[in-house]
């Protein structure tokens, strides 16, 4: 059997062209400049391919991906929720190993040994959450996660020194872990639990591409930030441009909190089923 033929419809094409625009920026940008040719004119070519999906996709007799689900509040509030804290998880993915290498001195392996505390939340509190999800609500779940994460990487942007112990970091890193794992799955609940069961492979892709741009999004806006407060040339200079960069990131699941309260509180949520294919 051959390898299944990729959508070649406009609303396909335009989708995909639009993402790779907007990473390609991304990425680009504090290399060669946000103000450069290059930069300017891919976000400015994903932004217009973006709204010629739109209106493509609010024409289309089965879009694939139907706009009206936006204007249910728990799909747009759980998505606007994840988009804020994938920025920000995967910001500090990307700059938290380089600070453990650049400013503390640990090896590659030591540096990842040093990230279980946050890291290794999810195994404990994911199961744990997407169980109390059922009892308290996507929303009480959502806000309360992403409340943590501010906190615990609001912590580190403070202490955070060439200096600071590693033991220093471990609560808030345990903070921030233990709200990401809380947050994220009653956020896919939020989106996956507002659409009817044959509409949960389209939700299931618009959350993964929400996921996508976040996280690129966050690691461009925390390294530009770390650019403007800080350089890799010395722990001190890392060590500045961390923090700055650890306050952008509670600043954002900050914002995912809020955004989180526009969920509708429920005492009984349902179950979001496995992803399907549209």
């Amino acid at each position: 059997m051959g390898r299944p033929r990729r959508s070649t419809s406009p609303a396909s094409r335009w989708s995909r062209s639009r993402r790779w625009r907007w990473s390609g920026g991304l990425l680009r940008g504090n290399g060669v400049g946000w103000a450069s040719a290059e930069v300017a004119g891919a976000l400015i070519a994903g932004a217009a391919l973006a709204v010629m999906f739109v209106l493509w996709e609010l024409r289309a007799t089965s879009p694939m991906v139907p706009m009206r689900l936006f204007a249910t509040r728990p799909f747009a509030s759980g998505m606007a929720a994840s988009v804020l804290f994938y920025a920000a998880m995967y910001g500090v993915l990307f700059l938290l190993p380089q600070f453990l290498q650049i400013a503390l001195g640990f090896d590659a392996f030591g540096a990842g040994l040093r990230l279980l505390p946050w890291t290794a939340t999810l195994f404990v509190t994911a199961p744990i959450a997407g169980a109390a999800v059922n009892r308290f609500g996507e929303r009480t779940l959502v806000v309360a996660g992403l409340l943590m994460q501010a906190i615990g990487l609001g912590w580190i942007s403070e202490i955070v020194s060439p200096t600071v112990p590693y033991s220093a970091l471990v609560a808030p890193l345990v903070l921030a872990g233990v709200g990401v794992s809380m947050a994220m799955p009653a956020a896919q609940n939020a989106v996956l639990g507002a659409v009817a069961v044959s509409e949960m492979g389209k939700a299931s892709g618009v959350f993964n591409m929400g996921r996508f741009v976040g996280g690129m999004f966050g690691i461009a806006a925390l390294v530009a930030s770390f650019s403007a407060n800080g350089a890799a040339d010395s722990s001190g200079h890392f060590a500045n441009g961390f923090a700055s960069a650890m306050s952008l990131a509670a600043t954002l699941s900050f914002a995912g909190a809020v955004a989180g309260l526009f969920l509708p509180m429920r005492r009984r949520a349902v179950a979001a089923a496995a992803p399907q294919d549209a």
